[in-house]
């Protein structure tokens, strides 16, 4: 500073900040040699406060108002420095503006997932972005903890706290929940008011206070797929997915993979291959999410031809026959055969038909004593020869 400047400051005699930015947070007022003149004349406007420092002790502090500085409306400063009959002759002290409106469109985000356990998909893990509305709420903690020695602070050093600081919260709010994935998703609106709660928390300690916070959670990709295709086996009312299988999900994968490789000539699939596995993986989902719900198949015998058999015709009488403990069927006569030819339906194997009282001997049922009858001689075998 010139020797102008030093004369210059000796005659200001006006503390003021004029800022129109909207963007930074304190100013430390420049005054050579931090020299203040009795009876200077203090502006502080709307949306400010202003703190004054002395040899690194925070003294008085005045809201929006016109002052002139004196004894009697420096108590702090008096008794530091002494002051017991007024002062005549200029005073050091540092004087800080602080800027106390809201800082708005504060952008955040999570930098890492947050892993949320979910009913449905297990283990998830979701991302969270929004804004934030901040302001500082006890200027002389934000003068402790933000400010320091710097000359000026603006709100890119407000917005990294705050990132740092909400990412944190958002994980104690979904811990604190206990919501699944889906159901976070759903209720964000209902959620940003307790993010707001739990940022405010942690910004408290730094002299910053929140007044509205928005909240966006993205799921992974592949989440989102399967909440397209409907995978879920029902929908809420809300709209939530309930009961989701994931096991018809990975299907669905299998399915879209088997998908790519056919539409890929280089691939090692054959096409014959390829469409069989297709009609078979096919097969089994349009089984499993037929009206949302897993549909029981007929239960048949361990080691029998998997034949797709039509039903039997009205009236037509079908059995139920125990299999080592377990009971297998319904079955008609007709398709008994093969289990009689194959051993697993003997005369003493027990059977069952809707109206019998009980489990009997097949042998004991006159509508099958026909399945265990001798079959005829085939044409030109002799007779079996008379006993001796």
């Amino acid at each position: 500073m010139g020797l102008m400047d030093m004369i210059r400051g000796e005659f200001v005699d006006i503390i003021e900040w004029l800022d129109d930015t909207r963007t930074t947070l304190a100013w430390r007022f420049p005054r050579y040699d931090n020299e203040i003149k009795n009876g200077a004349e203090l502006i502080v406007r709307e949306g400010q406060r202003a703190v004054f420092v002395y040899r690194g002790q925070l003294a008085d502090q005045y809201g929006p108002g016109h002052y002139t500085l004196t004894t009697e409306n420096m108590p702090i400063m008096s008794t530091l420095q002494g002051w017991r009959h007024g002062f005549n002759s200029p005073f050091r002290s540092e004087v800080y503006f602080i800027n106390t409106r809201p800082v708005t469109d504060m952008r955040w985000g999570t930098p890492q997932p947050v892993t949320v356990r979910d009913p449905d998909f297990r283990m998830v893990q979701i991302r969270a972005n929004g804004t934030a509305m901040v302001k500082v709420t006890d200027a002389e903690v934000f003068l402790r903890q933000m400010i320091g020695t710097n000359a000026e602070v603006d709100a890119d050093v407000l917005s990294e706290t705050l990132r740092n600081n909400m990412a944190l919260a958002f994980s104690d709010m979904v811990l604190a929940s206990g919501l699944g994935a889906i159901d976070l998703q759903g209720r964000q609106v209902e959620l940003s008011g307790k993010l707001g709660e739990f940022v405010a928390q942690r910004l408290s300690g730094f002299g910053i206070g929140v007044d509205q916070v928005t909240l966006s959670i993205s799921l992974p990709e592949e989440i989102q797929q399967a909440m397209t295709r409907g995978v879920a086996r029902g929908v809420e009312a809300g709209g939530f997915m309930n009961n989701v299988d994931l096991n018809r999900y990975q299907q669905m994968q299998a399915a879209d993979a088997m998908l790519a490789a056919a539409q890929n000539p280089g691939g090692g699939m054959g096409a014959a291959m390829q469409a069989g596995m297709g009609m078979v993986l096919g097969g089994q989902m349009a089984g499993q999410m037929q009206g949302g719900f897993a549909q029981p198949a007929q239960q048949q015998a361990p080691g029998a031809a998997q034949q797709a058999a039509p039903p039997p015709l009205p009236g037509q009488q079908v059995f139920h026959f125990d299999n080592g403990g377990q009971a297998v069927g319904p079955f008609p006569i007709e398709q008994l055969r093969q289990y009689v030819s194959a051993g697993q339906l003997t005369r003493d194997t027990n059977v069952w038909a809707e109206g019998m009282a009980g489990w009997v001997a097949a042998s004991t049922v006159p509508a099958l004593q026909t399945l265990f009858a001798a079959p005829p001689p085939l044409p030109g075998t002799p007779p079996p020869l008379p006993p001796h």
